[in-house]
């Protein structure tokens, strides 16, 4: 009786060790200054058309700050670490 729980209990954990080994963590692409200026740029759209160039104006300063310190500034956020390209 004891050999058949102590099987039940190995079968289980071998069970658990390949779900826990088999799922693959879903990793995020890294964040980079270019994608942040596109995704600043692309929310510039919805700015009325007289703001637009302004508003891209501010994308492209904001990269170019972010291409030298590794942070965004937007103005009302800032965050820091993202890749330099």
């Amino acid at each position: 009786m004891i050999a058949m729980a102590h099987k039940i209990v190995i079968a289980s954990a071998f069970v658990v060790g390949l779900i826990v080994l088999g799922a693959q963590p879903g990793f995020a692409a890294p964040m980079t200054c270019s994608s942040e200026e596109k995704t600043c740029t692309a929310a510039c759209q919805k700015s009325p058309l007289a703001l637009i160039a302004d508003c891209i104006a501010a994308c492209r300063s904001s990269s170019n700050y972010c291409k030298h310190t590794g942070c965004w500034d937007s103005g009302t956020s800032r965050y820091c670490g993202l890749l330099r390209e």
